[in-house]
């Protein structure tokens, strides 16, 4: 039997075969996903979409008509989105465009509520704010567990509301009629509060992608579309509580 010291110590290619291993191993860390990377990139993400979202903001309460650049930041941010799904090592600079344009579309429709619901505007941030927090507490907690079928429903779900909210919209084209969601009836505020769940839901995929992503030492712009993939869900999110609560104050 032929026996081999383990002791680095003993020989001079110890010393070598370490100082490569260590190496390739910060090579590999800083050219694959980590957890940190995908939250920073997050960070820069919603201060690019925030400084966006003040320049549509700020016309709308200077007199101008954001309206073409709420639109046009809606437009390209979907398309923005469609090229990260089918070409995922293009978030590196998709992810940064989608949240410049997103945020000009998230500043218009924000002047726009705020301009009917005074106040509304930071009743959705709080709103979008402690329901991400808490969902990170359960996530990180173990509280709540991301499992195979926990994931086919959301997903599910979250297409059967997408799917919903498209014919609404095409058949609006079509045919003169008021969709269950629009509106302030008791029926309407039941949906979006169904939507809003679904919507937090999709933040433990967030978290689970993330975390998963790095354990698997995915790709570094992996972390971009990861953290894209976070602010799409907070975006969402933060819609949605923006109807909801406009469909409360509406009925006072």
């Amino acid at each position: 039997m032929k026996f081999e010291s383990k002791n680095p110590f003993l020989g001079s290619k110890a010393f070598t075969n370490t100082s490569k291993n260590a190496d390739e191993t910060i090579a590999i860390q800083q050219e694959t996903m980590t957890v940190s990377g995908a939250i920073n990139k997050s960070f820069m993400l919603l201060f690019m979409l925030l400084t966006t979202a003040c320049i549509t903001w700020w016309l709308a309460f200077n007199g101008y008509n954001p309206l073409v650049l709420t639109i046009g930041g809606a437009i390209v941010g979907f398309i923005l989105v469609l090229i990260a799904a089918f070409k995922p090592h293009t978030s590196t600079w998709v992810a940064p465009g989608y949240a410049l344009f997103e945020g000009l579309f998230i500043g218009g429709i924000s002047a726009f509520f705020e301009a009917s619901y005074p106040g509304i505007v930071i009743q959705a941030v709080s709103c979008t704010f402690i329901t991400f927090i808490v969902c990170f507490a359960l996530y990180k907690y173990k509280i709540v567990k991301v499992t195979e079928r926990f994931k086919s429903i959301v997903i599910a779900a979250t297409l059967a509301i997408m799917t919903y909210y498209l014919l609404s919209w095409i058949l609006s084209f079509f045919i003169t009629f008021e969709a269950v969601h629009h509106g302030n009836s008791l029926m309407s505020i039941g949906i979006s509060v169904f939507v809003i769940v679904i919507a937090a839901l999709n933040l433990f995929l967030d978290f689970d992608e993330i975390e998963k992503g790095a354990a698997k030492q995915m790709p570094k712009y992996m972390e971009w579309f990861s953290a894209m993939g976070l602010m799409i869900t907070l975006v969402w999110l933060y819609v949605e509580f923006l109807r909801l609560l406009s469909k409360l104050s509406s009925r006072d």
